[in-house]
């Protein structure tokens, strides 16, 4: 159980960073399979199902809500340290994923979609490199109706390994909202602040709808893919990964850069790579 939050946890934090692809987390902890299956079979394998998505999913809440500022704090102030941390996750679960091609002959086929998403990782990095602006998140039926829809096309991206949620928020112009949202209410529902409360609950609440409609849609799709082209799959999903590291070092701040935040860097690279290694798996 402990284990199963941590993961979750993991997941969550990967989920704020921008460029950090949550989906490329779960297949680092091993639950990606796991976690297509009991959200697709959650009617007819109800008990089973909530025995891995209520730890997983409490783990991704608690990193969001407890650990967003945290994160914000440590990539304004320390980006290539915290950056290099994330590459070492991601570079400790290889391992784990290339057990699921070995052994398979290496075809065309098989090599088109590994450039095709990688590919696409990097170009989602280099159109990333700037911000939106501000999202409108007055009360309208029309906003609530454009956080239904975002929610939506977030939670989509932030199940598919090696695409960023967060950098698909910020490239809609939400991510700094989203953020700053759930950071006020927090405070709202700490201050006890009831007409806050009910002001960041109006942002969230559609936004929140829209995450799990696109998680559940998302993941219906993708179970599908991997009924009929499961090789193929995961030969996407590891050139989505392999392209994750150089997305994330081409988004990050390089101005402090310096030997001694190197030397720190590979040290938190090696951390995040011992974590990976820990947390991966079965």
């Amino acid at each position: 159980m402990l284990k199963m939050i941590l993961q979750g946890m993991a997941v969550g934090v990967a989920n704020i960073i921008p460029g950090v692809s949550g989906g490329t987390m779960m297949v680092a902890m091993g639950l990606y399979d796991k976690l297509i299956r009991a959200i697709t079979h959650l009617k007819s394998e109800f008990k089973k199902s909530l025995q891995l998505l209520i730890p997983i999913f409490a783990g991704v809440g608690i990193a969001i809500v407890v650990l967003s500022r945290l994160f914000e704090f440590l990539l304004a102030e320390y980006p290539i340290p915290t950056n290099f941390a994330f590459c070492g996750l991601i570079a400790g679960s290889l391992p784990f994923i290339f057990k699921k091609v070995e052994g398979k002959k290496i075809t065309v086929g098989k090599i088109i979609p590994f450039l095709v998403f990688f590919a696409i990782v990097i170009l989602m990095a280099v159109m990333g490199e700037t911000s939106g602006n501000a999202a409108d998140v007055s009360f309208s039926v029309i906003n609530v109706i454009k956080l239904l829809l975002v929610g939506i096309v977030a939670a989509a991206t932030m199940v598919v390994p090696g695409v960023s949620g967060s950098m698909m928020l910020m490239l809609l112009g939400y991510y700094d909202t989203v953020l700053a949202t759930i950071n006020d209410f927090i405070d709202a529902l700490l201050a006890f602040d009831m007409p806050e409360l009910f002001r960041t609950v109006g942002i969230l609440a559609p936004f929140g709808i829209g995450v799990v409609v696109g998680i559940f849609l998302i993941a219906k799709m993708i179970e599908f893919i991997f009924e009929r082209a499961e090789t193929h799959a995961y030969f996407g999903i590891i050139g989505l990964i392999m392209a994750s590291p150089i997305a994330i070092l081409l988004n990050t701040d390089w101005s402090s850069f310096s030997f001694v935040t190197i030397a720190i860097s590979a040290v938190t690279f090696v951390a995040g790579w011992f974590v990976a290694s820990k947390l991966g798996g079965e």
